[in-house]
């Protein structure tokens, strides 16, 4: 029995629309088809993905981005150090007046005509205690190093996620592009077939014609697959690092596998892993030390200090003995910056509201994230869902194509029909080839959205 997909009045316009539909099939179904050529380099998922990785500069940005938030961690490790300074000042004086007679009836002195002074200092200092605002200021910047590498993590899955969607797609096209060459062989067997009908005088020349006209509209459609397969192996090659002049197949696509676990296994790796929510976690702590760090401004800060100074009156650097004076110091200092009591109080406010807003801000993010997991997990299943229907829509397309094979022989069939076989058997493959291609793809990114894709 012959499995009707159109319902049309008549098998010459059921031909017609047949025709014009498999155009258009392939053209809403592909963007790109690689090029089937021995040339060709032919990558698995993997390989793609470490070439993808490895040559990414994006990645290599956010690596200069965790190599700075290191740096600004080693700044703030090195405040905790005590703090020097040395200094040198040489002064020399010409005095233009130097008779100094305070009243008239005063006995007049007289001042040197030039002076020379040099004076040296040299200090140290080291903060014992500051309210640990220091301490608050490591581990701030050590939760920012965190985070930068959190972000890192995140660009590589949305990398690893691109390369494995351009992946798939290439493949749909290779399927895509396999089915047009399947097409063109058919139909030329079937132009072959009817010129000799035609010679035998069973055919008419209009029949013969439209299969002419039917292989010029698949050749148009395999000339705009090569078009745009140039153009996506190109970007690809781009993507990962490669030659331009590259030409890329994919591998074949093992079966998938109809087992899925359920929704709430990946919901909770959602949750464990997802790179946004750790980092509005971090970025909560951050809050936290920031508030405890304006608090701890109301506190005094104890400091301990050595001075050492070189006085010098008479001019030489080196002067001779008993020319100089070199007192040294040591102490420690006690301040406190009482003001910061009522100064201080509406930035703790603030900063509470900050800590407030990360917080709800990670309440929306983790909604988002549960949202996210249940749609792709859904539309996962409704993939492997597909595939098991598409199977048994090849199961009669062959027989189909079978029983219309028959007939044809027989003369009981038209060839346009036998040709219609050809054709739904031919479609139902492809979009077996499709669907599992969708699943995959479906599966990366339900992967995707539980923070793990790149760890698969």
């Amino acid at each position: 029995m012959k499995l009707n997909f159109f319902c049309l009045p008549e098998p010459k316009q059921a031909f017609w629309y047949r025709s014009l539909w498999v155009v258009i099939f392939l053209n809403f179904h592909v963007l790109v088809a690689p090029a089937q050529d021995q040339n060709a380099k032919v990558l698995s998922l993997s390989e793609a993905i470490d070439l993808g990785v490895r040559n990414s500069k994006n990645l290599k940005l956010a690596q200069s981005k965790i190599d700075q938030a290191i740096s600004r961690y080693n700044q703030a490790q090195d405040s905790r150090l005590p703090t020097g300074s040395v200094s040198y000042t040489y002064n020399h004086a010409e005095i233009l007046t130097n008779k100094v007679q305070l009243t008239p009836e005063a006995e007049p002195f007289y001042l040197p005509k030039h002076a020379n002074a040099a004076i040296g200092t040299a200090g140290l200092q080291e903060i014992i205690f500051a309210g640990n605002k220091l301490r608050y200021a490591r581990e701030s910047t050590q939760l920012l190093t965190e985070i930068a590498r959190l972000d890192a993590e995140k660009d590589q899955e949305d990398i690893v996620y691109n390369i494995t969607n351009a992946y798939y797609n290439l493949y749909k096209l290779q399927q895509s592009k396999k089915v047009v060459e399947q097409n063109l062989q058919a139909i030329d067997r079937q132009i072959k077939q009817a010129q000799r009908f035609f010679e035998q005088g069973i055919v008419t020349k209009n029949d013969v014609l439209r299969f002419q006209l039917q292989r010029s509209n698949v050749e148009l459609s395999r000339v705009d697959l090569e078009t745009n397969r140039k153009i996506v192996v190109y970007n690809l090659d781009i993507l990962l690092g490669l030659p331009e002049n590259t030409d890329i197949q994919t591998e074949q696509l093992a079966p998938a596998t109809n087992q899925t676990p359920a929704l709430a296994t990946f919901m909770e790796s959602a949750l464990a892993n997802r790179q946004e929510l750790k980092s509005l976690a971090l970025n909560g702590q951050v809050a936290d030390l920031n508030i405890k760090s304006l608090k701890a401004d109301v506190q005094p800060s104890v400091l301990v200090g050595a001075n050492a100074y070189y006085l010098n009156f008479k001019g030489p650097f080196l002067p001779q003995a008993n020319g100089f004076l070199a007192p040294v110091t040591a102490g420690a200092t006690i301040a406190w910056n009482f003001d910061k009591l009522w100064l201080n109080k509406n930035k703790v406010s603030e900063a509470r509201i900050q800590k407030t807003q990360v917080d709800i801000n990670r309440d929306l993010a983790t909604d988002q994230v549960k949202t996210e997991v249940n749609q792709n997990y859904q539309n996962y299943v409704k993939a492997l869902e597909r595939i098991t229907i598409l199977e048994t829509a090849i199961a009669q397309a062959q027989e189909n194509d079978r029983t219309t094979a028959s007939q044809y022989q027989n003369k009981v069939a038209t060839a346009i029909e036998r040709v219609d076989a050809q054709t739904e058997l031919y479609q139902a493959q492809i979009n077996l080839e499709l669907a599992r291609a969708d699943a995959e793809i479906a599966y990366y990114t339900l992967l995707k959205s539980t923070g793990k894709i790149s760890q698969k």
